[in-house]
């Protein structure tokens, strides 16, 4: 199917995401060693359903994922293009079926050792993948309803994040860049990560293919400079009525709230383009949920998915860490 065709498809899913948009599939299959499948379930002649899917052979294991591992991808998995003129019971009959002959295709194609999908926020019945065999874990995020006006926004906020953003230092210039802010952002957040021990797979040379390969405004490095020098920043994505907090935000080495200025210039600029939804990407860590709670966000479950046969537990526990 041409790239064009997907990308309309998907913008017909209320839950599609930036990630599914081609191009994105197609820097993350690239990048990560894996084939690209992108399945597209008809019925009647008409698509009802997409379901990306990501393939690694190593013979004679076969393990299927979507998203694929590694990249910080938070939501895949399948697509359902409902249509207005259906009813309830008709979505479920489409669903079911979809979702079932998707699953008896990559079993009869693939015959997989291993497979894990993670779900979109907006994909809320995840039973027919427990019916057919996968744990199914919840998993949460946080976000941030943009429609309210600003001080309706703003009251909400907790005391600290309100008087941050509404008394900034004088000093604080928040702008968006290209590729020298992306390797700022990354490499701030690299940094970050070595500091505690821990393993961050992401580099500025993949976003940066993010940023080419997607349409202008898709993909936004937003940054933080105090007095010229830059301070902190956050890569988001956006597409349909949301934009997500995707990479970035490390804890920044200078006495400015950079973070909550970022995350306040981030929620004021996306609504000014029409998004009614901050999606802050993740309300699993303590830590980092303690820090997102300050913009009184709603609690919402996506679902991670995954069936393996025995010998392929090794597998699994490999895909939670890297996730």
């Amino acid at each position: 199917m041409p790239a064009a065709r997907w990308n309309d498809l998907c913008a017909q899913s209320p839950a599609a995401t930036p990630f599914h948009r081609y191009e994105c599939l197609r820097v993350l299959a690239d990048r990560s060693d894996a084939t690209l499948h992108p399945f597209v379930g008809y019925q009647d002649g008409r698509p009802v359903g997409l379901f990306p899917i990501f393939e690694r052979s190593r013979r004679p294991v076969t393990t299927l994922f979507s998203p694929v591992p590694d990249h910080k991808v938070p939501y895949l998995g399948p697509l359902l293009l409902d249509r207005d003129e259906w009813s309830q019971a008709e979505r479920d009959r489409r669903r079911r079926s979809f979702l079932d002959a998707s699953l008896s295709c990559f079993y009869d194609r693939f015959a997989p050792s291993y497979v894990n999908v993670r779900t979109t926020p907006r994909f809320a019945d995840p039973r027919q993948f427990a019916w057919q065999g996968f744990e199914v874990v919840p998993r949460y995020s946080y976000v941030v309803d943009l429609t309210p006006g600003t001080d309706e926004l703003l009251d909400a906020f907790s005391n600290d994040a309100r008087r941050n953003v509404r008394d900034p230092p004088d000093e604080v210039e928040i702008r968006e860049g290209e590729h020298d802010a992306i390797e700022r952002i990354i490499d701030q957040v690299i940094a970050r990560h070595e500091q505690q021990g821990e393993t961050y797979l992401v580099t500025p040379e993949y976003v940066r293919a993010l940023y080419d390969a997607l349409p202008e405004g898709v993909l936004r490095p937003h940054e933080v400079r105090l007095d010229g020098t830059f301070a902190g920043g956050l890569i988001t994505l956006e597409s349909g009525d949301t934009i997500y907090r995707w990479q970035g935000g490390a804890k920044p080495d200078a006495d400015a709230p950079v973070n909550d200025l970022l995350d306040w210039h981030v929620m004021c600029a996306a609504r000014d383009r029409g998004r009614d939804t901050y999606d802050l990407v993740g309300a699993n860590n303590q830590r980092i949920a303690d820090y997102k709670a300050k913009f009184a966000p709603e609690l919402v479950t996506f679902y991670s998915m995954e069936v393996s046969t025995r010998p392929m537990s090794l597998v699994s526990t490999l895909y939670k860490r890297l996730r």
